[in-house]
């Protein structure tokens, strides 16, 4: 890379660095904005990983109109990070104007995408548009049955990134059920950090976002990744480490305050495992909503494995206990018919500050 390149790209993470912590400096003096919102501009993903439980082959993207009201809605309310998702989100032909209304309040943006469709010309067209930060997930040296995410076919799209993206990108690797060759996730970290990217591990969840504990292979290769990324987010607590082991997790989930996912039909749920609570559309939500969420506890947390809402809520893992029951789901819009497995307890209870 020609030292002007390698110049620019230092002087762009030395600047996305500094806005970063800036907003952790916001969050930690403020619980009252939201700190992380997931959003989806399409459910339709052009592949068919048999774990996921996110996407479909048939949805429509989601209007422009709509996304821009949506993200003007989350920058009101605060919100510091913005992470488009789906579906696969270059699948919707008006991404690049989702990601500069994102930059034009300000606000950092992220992707999580599948990697396929990345070629030169895509990716020099999230540089321009402003994109933050991206993340692929690659399941297996080798496509199988259970995945097409594999490093022989997206090997190709990561040597265009590491030569061509001006935003920071992160390969995540999985380990769990359904993972045919555990040591394939070393493998995998092995080749972002080779390549000058940061990589992290993920445990796979069941359908309601819950524990699958780690077997004892796939224990020693998650041991490996964790040593070889020091300086993940993730060692600054005991949270994977513990599903790792098996054992349940004692913190406060913030998912309704400070972490929301806007799903394509605009409503406001607790996770993406979790869809159904609260169940608000986004235009109605307030801070009053933030605010009631950030106090409401939700039964689901121990055994939790989405480590984005964890990362979120352990901002605010020291203070203010939570008190109020999870308000009953509400039966408008399409919410009756997602399937939530292991539900929140439905009780009805005053919102409060």
């Amino acid at each position: 890379m020609a030292r002007r390149d390698r110049f620019r790209r230092r002087w762009l993470a030395a600047r996305r660095t500094t806005h970063e912590l800036w907003l952790i400096g916001k969050a930690l003096l403020s619980t009252r904005h939201v700190v992380q919102a997931h959003i989806i501009p399409i459910r339709r993903c052009n592949l068919d990983c048999s774990y996921c439980n996110e996407y479909d082959d048939v949805s429509a993207p989601v209007a422009l109109e709509q996304m821009v009201r949506r993200i003007d809605k989350l920058a009101e309310l605060g919100t510091s990070l913005i992470t488009i998702s789906g579906g696969e989100p270059l699948l919707h032909p008006e991404l690049d104007e989702i990601i500069r209304r994102i930059k034009h309040h300000n606000r950092i943006a992220g992707m999580i995408t599948n990697g396929y469709l990345l070629v030169r010309e895509r990716i020099e067209r999230l540089n321009r548009a402003g994109l933050d930060h991206l993340q692929i997930s690659i399941d297996n040296v080798f496509p199988d049955e259970v995945s097409k995410k594999s490093l022989k076919v997206l090997d190709q799209k990561l040597r265009l990134l590491a030569e061509y993206a001006d935003f920071h990108v992160n390969i995540n690797s999985v380990l769990g059920s359904g993972v045919n060759n555990p040591e394939d996730a070393l493998v995998i970290a092995s080749r972002a950090r080779e390549l000058g990217f940061t990589s992290t591990v993920g445990i796979i969840h069941d359908g309601s976002g819950q524990l699958r504990a780690l077997q004892p292979v796939e224990r020693s290769v998650f041991d490996r990744i964790m040593d070889m990324s020091k300086g993940s987010y993730s060692r600054f607590n005991r949270f994977q480490r513990n599903l790792a082991e098996g054992k349940p997790n004692d913190w406060r989930c913030r998912a309704g305050g400070r972490y929301l996912y806007i799903c394509e039909d605009g409503l406001v749920h607790y996770c993406s495992q979790q869809r159904g609570w609260p169940g608000v559309p986004l235009e109605r939500y307030t801070s009053a909503d933030v605010r009631r969420e950030f106090y409401t506890r939700k039964p689901c947390t121990a055994q939790c494995t989405v480590s984005c809402v964890q990362q979120t809520s352990y901002i605010d893992h020291w203070r203010a206990p939570q008190h109020l029951d999870p308000l009953p789901a509400p039966s408008h819009g399409r919410l009756e018919e997602l399937e939530v497995a292991d539900p929140l307890v439905q009780i009805e209870t005053e919102s409060g500050d």
